[in-house]
């Protein structure tokens, strides 16, 4: 037992720097800013769709993005697609001209596979200092919000602190997978 925290607090930290590989600040013209993860090295980014949303739920337009990578350079994104009843957005990472933009995709997990009980990690840029880890455990999750039956929107409830900054970044398992 003694040694049982230390390598779960080693284990962790390895975690968190990890998944930081894959995880973006994203700034909105309108002073705004939240987190995103790389999906793919073809410079697709996820993050939340309200983080892309202007004050009264306009897009703030493909100019006014702008993202802050892992190695923290900064550059342009466009975003391809917005879903504000999921609260998903993409975004494309513009190419740079010297075309030398290494990004480190995140693994997908399988969300559908949690328990209550299971350990999960929350990384984001909690205001606006990069790779913030919160982590806790799964409290339930499943096929339909409780307050929403018959509507197939899956859920994944979380004890977990998240604060602003948190929003659009990743919700990771013990393998530092993405699931939510």
């Amino acid at each position: 037992m003694t040694t049982l925290l230390p390598q779960l607090n080693n284990d962790l930290g390895e975690l968190a720097d990890r998944v930081s590989e894959s995880l973006v600040q994203v700034h909105i013209g309108h002073g705004g800013s939240g987190s995103g993860v790389v999906l793919s090295e073809d410079r697709l980014i996820v993050t939340n769709a309200h983080v892309v949303s202007g004050r009264r739920g306009q897009t703030s337009g493909g100019k006014e993005i702008r993202v802050v990578l892992p190695d923290g350079s900064e550059t342009a994104a466009k975003l391809l697609a917005k879903d504000d009843e999921q609260d998903v957005a993409i975004l494309q990472v513009e190419k740079p001209a010297e075309d030398n933009l290494a990004l480190s995709p995140i693994q997908i997990g399988d969300s559908k596979g949690l328990r209550a009980g299971q350990w999960v990690m929350a990384m984001g840029h909690r205001w606006g200092v990069p790779g913030v880890a919160a982590a806790g455990i799964v409290i339930g999750a499943g096929p339909d919000l409780p307050e929403s039956p018959g509507t197939g929107k899956e859920w994944i409830a979380v004890d977990l602190a998240l604060r602003p900054g948190h929003s659009g970044g990743p919700l990771v398992d013990h393998q530092g997978q993405l699931v939510g």
